[in-house]
């Protein structure tokens, strides 16, 4: 317990350059709690004491404002920071060393028994505010966008963005936590800033043409006189 209580805590400040402390940890992390308070709650859930389960869960919530249902299976070494609004449903299973952001669903799509929940795998880093909802699986190491809506499997090493979210990028094994989300891809404006290019170029051509043509107007002009 207390191996896996320090790998927890590790991880915070692997993760975090704000962290600066164990206790600091202790005290301020509500993510941190997050993940103490599921432990608990998964336990309760899984040896048939369910409503006590809910109501740990709920306390959770509660104090963090962070919802993991208690039947969610969440690795080792999983770090919320932040953690607001991040909701977590009952069949979703969480890898180990993922990274999740404040503002994160990871729901379902469907009111069906059974599996109806993402499997987020190791290594994920999912960006503030994306939605990664339903039966679907997100692969080692990739990357989730900030406000992404990702309805479809996402490849291992890769990187996902938009609405609804698309493979942008994909590339080799890289195991080293990255944080500039701000340096995501995002191929829709990469297609508006080509033809923002394109217009203004466009519009250089015909200046170019219109003086020539006037200058020619011009010299007809005067050829006439």
């Amino acid at each position: 317990m207390f191996k896996n209580l320090k790998e927890e805590i590790q991880v915070i400040k692997d993760k975090d350059p704000a962290a600066r402390s164990t206790l600091e940890i202790f005290l301020c992390y509500p993510g941190f709690y997050a993940i103490l308070f599921h432990k608990l709650s998964h336990y309760l859930w899984t040896h048939g004491f369910k409503l006590w389960a809910r109501i740990n869960s709920n306390l959770c919530r509660f104090l963090t404002g962070i919802e993991i249902h208690p039947g969610a299976t969440i690795g080792k070494r999983v770090f919320i920071d932040h953690g607001m609004g991040v909701v977590i449903g009952e069949t979703a299973i969480i890898g180990d060393d993922v990274l999740i952001y404040q503002g994160v669903i990871i729901g379902g799509t469907t009111t069906n028994k059974g599996k109806r929940h993402p499997t987020i795998n190791k290594g994920v880093v999912i960006g503030a505010g994306a939605k990664v909802m339903g039966n679907i699986t997100v692969g080692e190491y990739s990357k989730i966008g900030t406000g992404a809506v990702v309805l479809k499997n996402v490849p291992s090493h890769s990187t996902c963005v938009g609405v609804p979210g698309r493979i942008v990028k994909r590339k080799g094994i890289s195991k080293k936590v990255d944080l500039d989300h701000d340096k995501l891809p995002d191929p829709m404006a990469d297609i508006i800033n080509s033809l923002v290019k394109h217009q203004k170029e466009s519009d250089q051509q015909i200046k170019i043409l219109y003086e020539k043509n006037k200058i020619c107007l011009i010299n007809e002009k005067e050829s006439g006189d």
